[in-house]
């Protein structure tokens, strides 16, 4: 049986490194980003829900007496 031939690993594996990080270079090069990044204004409607208008009072089972 042959034995696999190991000695030209490198250099492919080196090789498809580097154009990798060339493709995704140009890839990126041509995004074009704005200088001044700003917010954009949001505009919340307020609605009203049912349960806004009431008050609640939920009790967190820590803070109940021990039975």
């Amino acid at each position: 049986m042959p034995q696999l031939d190991t000695s030209t690993w490198f250099t492919t594996i080196m090789s498809m490194i580097l154009a990798l990080f060339v493709v995704f270079q140009l890839k990126i090069s041509k995004h074009h980003f704005p200088m001044n990044p700003e917010l954009k204004p949001l505009l919340t409607s307020k609605t009203s829900t049912p349960w806004e208008k009431k008050w609640t009072k939920i009790y967190s089972p820590l803070s109940l007496p021990l039975q």
